[in-house]
């Protein structure tokens, strides 16, 4: 895009107009830029019913509103309440009392976080301290859980036990957490334990069985009671059966729809029963091929004489033991042992098999589809007649049912598909009259068009609004009231009044010719042509710019390439 070309453009088109309507343009813009200043620095958000009062504070406590108010009263500053919880002062004074109201601690109910260590108090303990810190983790934790999207309202309380040195006596760390959930909301199971764990990783050696969760009615969340949990567990179970039940409705309906005519035309309703009782089971499989584990061979070897064995009757010589010189040197012995120990290894493996959360034991379908109308004459009166489906037909869609679904004997399933006529329209008909035979072909055949021309009614619409407004006014406001060459040239054209004035100035000069013997040879033409040279100098000396207009524009149109060609 040429931006210069444009300026130019711009320009001689702001130099042909006239005074009155450069006036009405400059006029007009400057009342819509001083329109968008006015917005954006006036937003018409910010303007209340009060203009000059603004929110002091906003959803406090009934307890907090009086020690507000009492300030107020005390301090002699007006204030409106215009709700229950919400107080209104002066404008100018709203960040001034608020933080007046913050040095006496006031509002006291708010959560107090770590900026309770922005204010340095040396003579403070150490058990001061310690308190000061679990109130500033109890007001941390309550804005973070405060920020869940269930939650409304939540208050933390911490009990941190003394230190002992012996193990043995050591008390672990609790909390307590109350919490006020937003209505229309619930908290789930995960949700729950993610606020246990969130207080728990927040405090030294505090575990999440140790941290107890109630609601605002007192009642306990996340204990795992058998209620409790039969409660959630009854609700997953319901909510998985009509999820499966919802699932082979709409496969059904989706299958039939285009044959009898229509969603509007088949009805569908699935049964569906489940086994939810998860069974465990514990299986151990042996590995047939052995392997070795270890293996140990043992050998051992003696040879010579037979050990001298003490025994027999019982006396002196055998308690004494041999005897000297009963040796016997041909008695040799020779002793071999070999022995090899194996040990091999049993493969074994072992399962735990756990079932499903639930398992389809049978399946039960009722399908109510639509018949077929035709319109017929009878005693001329236009009536419609019910025509009720074809046994092939009921037992083709008995089979699309059947497959859609996944129907099976074994298991048990039943199926039934029955044919009726829907909403009695045979009886109820009434017979279309003109109009209404018209408005439907038009939405037969139009209809399909419809968005389109949607878009090509606002295009006429904007095209009127252009020919019969905007057009109209743009050529109001760039039209010349009157044409400046007509203009000039009423200048040169003689009136009534200068006709007169010219017969009477030709009479006075043919009398002072006549009176002082001058020829007559003087024409009219030429009286005329002096008066109109004198009318014109008189002219160009009363209006000299209009003049000087007009010579400009002959100029122009003489030398104009439109001339030239």
């Amino acid at each position: 895009m040429d931006i210069k070309a444009l300026f130019q453009q711009i320009s001689k088109f702001f130099t042909k107009l006239n005074k009155k309507q450069k006036i009405v343009i400059l006029g007009a813009t400057v009342l819509i830029v001083a329109f968008l200043v006015f917005l954006l620095i006036f937003p018409i958000g910010e303007k209340r019913k009060d203009g000059s009062y603004a929110v002091l504070f906003e959803g406090m406590n009934p307890s907090d509103n009086a020690l507000i108010l009492q300030y107020l009263q005390q301090n002699q500053i007006p204030y409106k309440v215009p709700k229950e919880d919400t107080i209104l002062i002066p404008r100018d004074k709203v960040y001034e009392e608020r933080i007046a109201l913050a040095t006496q601690g006031i509002p006291k109910s708010s959560k107090v976080g770590f900026e309770i260590f922005d204010v340095k108090d040396f003579g403070a303990t150490d058990f001061d301290q310690k308190i000061k810190f679990i109130r500033a983790t109890e007001g941390e934790l309550s804005r973070t859980i405060e920020s869940l999207n269930p939650i409304e309202k939540a208050n933390v309380h911490i009990a941190i036990p003394k230190d002992s040195v012996f193990v043995s006596k050591e008390v672990p760390p609790t909390a307590s957490v109350m919490l006020k959930i937003k209505p229309n909301m619930r908290l789930t199971t995960p949700q729950i334990m993610g606020i246990k764990n969130l207080v728990a990783a927040s405090v030294t050696k505090l575990t999440p069985e140790n941290v107890k969760l109630v609601d605002e009615d007192g009642e306990p969340l996340g204990e795992g009671d058998d209620f409790t949990t039969s409660k959630e567990l009854a609700a997953t179970q319901l909510k998985y059966k009509q999820n499966f039940e919802n699932i082979l409705e709409n496969k059904i309906i989706n299958i039939l729809s285009p044959i009898v005519g229509g969603k509007d035309k088949v009805v569908a309703r699935v049964n569906a029963d489940f086994d939810f009782s998860q069974k465990k089971s514990t299986k151990e499989t042996y590995d047939p091929n052995n392997v070795v584990r270890s293996e140990q061979n043992l050998e051992e070897k003696r040879e010579g004489a037979q050990p001298k064995q003490i025994g027999g009757v019982p006396g002196a010589v055998s308690n004494i033991g041999p005897v000297q010189g009963l040796d016997d040197n041909n008695a040799k012995e020779k002793y071999e042992k070999s022995q090899n120990t194996t040990n091999y290894e049993v493969g074994k493996t072992v399962s735990e098999i756990k079932g499903e959360f639930g398992v389809l034991s049978r399946l039960s379908a009722a399908v109510v589809v639509d018949g077929k109308y035709k319109k017929v004459s009878k005693d001329g009166t236009e009536n419609i007649e019910y025509v009720p489906l074809s046994t092939e037909e009921m037992q083709k869609i008995d089979s699309l049912v059947k497959q859609a679904i996944g129907y099976s004997a074994q298991r048990g399933d039943d199926v039934a598909v029955s044919n009726f006529e829907f909403d009695a329209k045979t009886e109820n008909y009434v017979p279309l009259t003109g109009f209404e035979k018209f408005s439907a072909d038009v939405e037969k055949y139009l209809g399909p068009f419809m968005p389109l021309l949607k878009y090509v009614l606002v295009a006429v619409v904007i095209f009127i609004f252009y020919k019969k407004i905007i057009s109209p006014f743009a050529e109001r406001m760039l039209e010349v009231q009157e044409n400046e060459e007509d203009k000039i040239e009423s200048l040169f054209e003689i009136n009534d009044e200068d006709d007169g004035d010219l017969n009477k100035f030709s009479e006075i000069r043919k009398r002072v010719e006549d009176q002082l013997g001058l020829s007559s040879d003087f024409s009219e033409d030429e009286v005329k042509y002096d008066v109109l040279l004198e009318k014109i100098k008189s002219s160009i000396e009363e209006k000299p710019e209009e003049i000087a207009a007009l010579f400009k524009t002959l100029i122009k149109d003489e030398i104009s390439p439109e001339n030239r060609s």
